[in-house]
């Protein structure tokens, strides 16, 4: 499984499952902190729609922390004040890197855990739905073609 889809998971889905998994890692391996979780600024970068061009919307707080497990290093950078989310993801990423026996595992862990956020969000959307005003099937009462 690729890191961005593993992060993607990881971030989106249950924060127990990125604790599940780097816990596993810190039972059985020393983990050496490189880089504490920190709060930093990144620059959000958007691209314009009519002329193409990228321009910065503005400035979003992350915490990032770094790690070594096996001598590999591993990188977690979240989106907000998290910092046990951001060591749990480097954590974790350090493990892919060294590709440790116990991340073959984690595949279905995290198939799994893909399909529950598949599921809310498709939940989340149908519940948006129900709300929908479809504007073309209202009708307009007392419209000025009933008066002529």
């Amino acid at each position: 499984m690729k890191r961005k889809r593993r992060t993607t998971i990881l971030v989106k889905g249950n924060e127990q499952t990125a604790k599940l998994l780097a816990d596993e890692i810190i039972n059985k391996y020393p983990v050496t902190t490189i880089q504490k979780p920190d709060n930093g600024l990144i620059m959000l970068k958007m691209r314009e729609s009519s002329q193409k061009k990228l321009f910065y919307l503005g400035e979003v707080l992350v915490t990032e922390c770094k790690v070594q497990v096996a001598g590999v290093l591993g990188v977690g950078i979240v989106q907000d004040d998290k910092p046990e989310m951001a060591y749990h993801l480097a954590v974790i990423d350090a493990a892919y890197n060294a590709g440790l026996a116990e991340t073959e595992k984690w595949e279905r862990i995290l198939v799994e855990e893909e399909k529950r956020i598949l599921d809310r969000e498709a939940n989340e959307r149908v519940s948006l739905l129900k709300t929908r005003v479809n504007f073309e099937t209202m009708d307009a009462q007392g419209s000025v073609n009933d008066e002529i």
